[in-house]
């Protein structure tokens, strides 16, 4: 009997060492197939990301609060000062109207003593990226 379940162990032992002989563990073979306009549309980004110069530029707040009176803000700012630029920004939970983008601080200060009329709680902010 001993001898049964020792020879029944080691057939199935050398039986699963030649089957596993025979089984491949994954290849290193990876082909990606990527359409040519993203390289294109990764290039323009780049472009303008090394364009864009957050840090060094001044903006003025003039709203904080809920999504719906920001964007009426918004809408409103972009129909009385078309040349100015304009956005909404959103630091949870609070959305962030942010116009103008001025290089020099005075810039920035004139537009904002200018804005203090319409809206009176607007400030200066430098933001950072």
């Amino acid at each position: 009997m001993k001898i049964l379940n020792f020879l029944n162990t080691s057939i199935i032992t050398i039986l699963t060492l030649l089957l596993s002989i025979n089984c491949f563990s994954q290849e290193d073979k990876t082909t990606i197939k990527q359409d040519p306009k993203f390289e294109q549309l990764l290039s323009e980004k780049r472009k303008i990301n090394s364009s864009l110069n957050v840090n060094d530029r001044f903006k003025i707040q003039i709203f904080t609060g809920e999504s719906e009176p920001a964007k009426k803000t918004l809408i409103e700012f972009r129909k009385n000062n078309r040349n100015v630029d304009a956005t909404i920004v959103f630091n949870t939970p609070i959305y962030k109207v942010w116009v103008g983008n001025y290089k020099k601080r005075i810039d920035a200060e004139k537009k904002l003593a200018e804005l203090k009329k319409k809206y009176p709680n607007a400030f200066l902010v430098k933001p950072n990226k």
